[in-house]
C-alpha cells in the first residue's frame, strides 16, 4: 500500500479530524519544532501574533518536509487580544483569569496553514476570525471549567468552540475552521490545484 502523498505535520486530534472528514487521505509526524523557543525569540523581535502563527506553520511544514516526501502540511494558531499574544493556559487558575480578561472583549485567532515540498514552503494561507465573547460570570466560569477542564487547558482561548465553549460567545466573525485550528477551505482548494484531491 502506498504512503498518502500528504503529511500533517501536528499532532493535534481536532486538525486531523476534520482533514480525515474532509476525505483527504494522510499521514502524520510530530514536527520537532521547540515552538516556545521560535514563539520567545520571535517575541522580542517584535513579531505580530499573526506572523508569529503563519512562521510557526512553516517552520512545522518545512522541517518535517526535509525528511518527508510529498506534500507536508504545518498549522499554528494564536489568540491576540489588544495586540498582544496569548498562551495556552497551564493551570486551571490561570485559565479562569484567562476567561475573565476575554469576558465581555473581542478577541482574534490567527489561524495559519503552510504547504511545503522538499524542505521548501510552496503555499501558505492564513485567516483572522474575530470573535466576540460575552460577559461572563464567575458562576459560569466556575461552572465551565469544571465541566470542561482538559479542553480550557488544550486551546489558546480555554475553549473548544465544537463543544460547551461555543457558549461563551454572543457573536462570531470568520472561518468557523479557521477557528478550529485550520483554514480547511483554502486548503482544499489548494489540494485540488495541485491534483492530490479531484477537481
Amino acid at each position: 500500500m502506498m504512503s498518502p502523498p500528504i503529511t500533517l505535520a501536528s499532532q493535534s486530534a481536532v486538525r486531523a479530524q476534520l482533514l480525515g472528514a474532509a476525505g483527504v487521505a494522510f499521514a502524520t509526524a510530530a514536527s520537532g519544532v521547540d515552538e516556545e523557543t521560535v514563539k520567545q525569540a520571535l517575541l522580542a523581535e517584535g513579531v505580530s501574533p499573526r506572523d508569529i502563527a503563519d512562521a510557526l506553520a512553516e517552520s512545522k511544514a518545512v522541517k518535517v518536509s526535509r525528511r518527508t516526501p510529498g506534500l507536508v502540511i504545518g498549522a499554528d494558531q494564536t489568540l491576540e487580544l489588544d495586540g498582544a499574544l496569548y498562551d495556552k493556559a497551564e493551570t486551571l487558575d490561570v485559565a479562569r483569569e484567562r476567561l475573565k480578561t476575554l469576558s465581555g472583549k473581542k478577541h482574534r485567532l490567527h489561524s495559519a496553514v503552510v504547504a511545503a515540498r522538499d524542505g521548501v514552503a510552496v503555499w501558505r494561507t492564513l485567516e483572522s476570525p474575530i470573535l466576540t465573547m460575552r460577559p461572563l460570570s464567575d458562576a459560569f466560569i466556575d461552572g465551565y471549567l469544571a465541566r470542561n477542564a482538559a479542553a480550557a487547558l488544550s486551546s489558546v482561548g480555554c475553549y473548544q468552540l465544537e463543544g460547551e465553549g461555543v457558549q461563551l460567545f454572543s457573536h462570531i466573525d470568520g472561518d468557523y475552521f479557521a477557528i478550529l485550528g485550520l483554514p480547511l477551505l483554502g486548503l482544499l482548494d489548494y489540494l485540488r490545484r495541485q491534483g492530490v484531491l479531484p477537481l
